[in-house]
């Protein structure tokens, strides 16, 4: 039976991975009393990344964390959309209740960019824990009393307990349960995330760029003097192989598969794309395993249980999981694995449910968004999906 040992010193919680998942659990279990490291590749934290949502039991959980407001003053915003044509630039179609990627503006769900969430986290955390930057885990070593570290520039530490919180390649996941291949579900499509000036003249306001009824692109900006954030991408037979740290190859790849026949404004983004320096990149995965946690090692958000973009829904399951995680272990010092099974018997139901609907939406045929009108832009309602009304409930309980 692994256990935490009952001590006079804290107990100390290596977290590797410094994003939502990582900084969500750093909050918990600093609260909890635990002694807390993160340790994270970049330098600081990540900047740049997609527009996410803190949708239904997500909400509870930041409001819990005392951040909500902070996660609404800094929300992306958007006062609605356009769909433009591709190659043309011109606008077929308007939307001022609802964007594509945020839903309603009606709606309680909260759509903010990644790295305004993080810094929130970030701050949230505060002095609570320390940071190793610039380092990564290069080996795990366990015993029945607690995990020896050692990192790739850092020097070696023991910690009683270790979470990957390191996303969809995660590095823990790979050193201590195996390569992506046995874990890493292909949904059949790809998706580049970058920054780019500002080029398209946006003002809290979502454009998607559309070729003979099929989106290929997306662009969101907040205040004219921000970077915009675009999304393009392309679908995929099979995985490509290809260097998950080589921006530039992952670029060229965007350049070669991304609506090539396309010019106009896809071309314009895409020339923006090459000065890009907050670029993402990667295939449109899940991540399925039967268990989340060996040993003293568990994994949290993307790491052990990616929904995937399709859905939306990848955020605020990580924050979900890590409040479930974090609590479950304050609330079982004396017996870790019994902490690891109650983390997953909470949460099981509610990730499948959420993995699943978001794979059967993934496979669903692409729509229309905005056809032309004799008149030109339209303003009447587009077939758009409202994925808020895909949240699935959860009850959390009380830690």
């Amino acid at each position: 039976m692994e256990h935490l040992q009952e001590t006079n010193a804290r107990h100390t919680v290596l977290i590797s991975g410094a994003s939502i998942a990582g900084l969500s659990t750093a909050f918990w279990l600093s609260k909890y009393g635990f002694k807390v490291t993160l340790v994270e590749r970049a330098p600081h934290i990540r900047p740049g990344g997609q527009a996410v949502d803190v949708r239904g039991p997500a909400l509870e959980v930041a409001g819990r964390m005392g951040i909500l407001n902070d996660i609404r003053q800094n929300s992306t915003k958007l006062k609605g959309m356009s769909v433009v044509d591709a190659v043309s630039g011109k606008e077929i179609y308007q939307n001022i209740k609802q964007t594509l990627t945020g839903g309603r503006h009606d709606s309680a769900d909260v759509e903010i960019l990644r790295d305004d969430l993080c810094n929130v986290l970030f701050q949230a955390v505060g002095s609570q824990a320390n940071y190793i930057f610039s380092d990564s885990i290069v080996r795990l070593d366990q015993d029945e009393s607690g995990v020896n570290v050692t990192f790739a520039h850092a020097a070696s530490q023991r910690f009683d307990l270790v979470i990957g919180a390191d996303g969809i390649r995660s590095n823990v996941r790979k050193i201590v349960f195996g390569d992506d291949e046995k874990f890493v579900r292909y949904l059949g499509h790809y998706v580049a995330i970058f920054t780019i000036p500002n080029y398209f003249d946006l003002e809290y306001w979502e454009m998607i760029f559309q070729h003979e009824g099929t989106p290929l692109a997306v662009c969101i900006a907040k205040e004219r003097a921000d970077e915009a954030r675009a999304y393009l991408g392309f679908s995929s037979d099979k995985p490509l192989k290809y260097d998950h740290r080589d921006i530039n190859t992952q670029k060229q790849l965007i350049m070669e598969k991304a609506a090539p026949e396309i010019g106009g404004m896809i071309s314009k983004i895409k020339e923006l794309m090459h000065s890009s320096t907050n670029f993402y990149f990667d295939a449109v995965n899940q991540t399925i395993m039967d268990t989340w946690s060996k040993g003293r090692v568990a994994l949290v958000g993307d790491a052990g249980y990616s929904v995937s973009l399709s859905l939306g829904q990848s955020t605020s399951v990580a924050m979900v999981g890590a409040y479930v995680l974090a609590g479950e272990i304050a609330a079982h010092k004396e017996d870790l694995q019994a902490a690891f099974d109650q983390y997953e018997h909470e949460l099981q139901e509610y990730i499948l449910t959420n993995q699943n609907l978001a794979f059967q939406t993934s496979i669903e045929p692409t729509k229309t968004l905005g056809k032309h009108s004799e008149e030109g832009i339209t303003m009447e309602t587009a077939d758009l999906p409202d994925f808020g009304l895909s949240v699935i409930p959860l009850t959390l309980k009380n830690y």
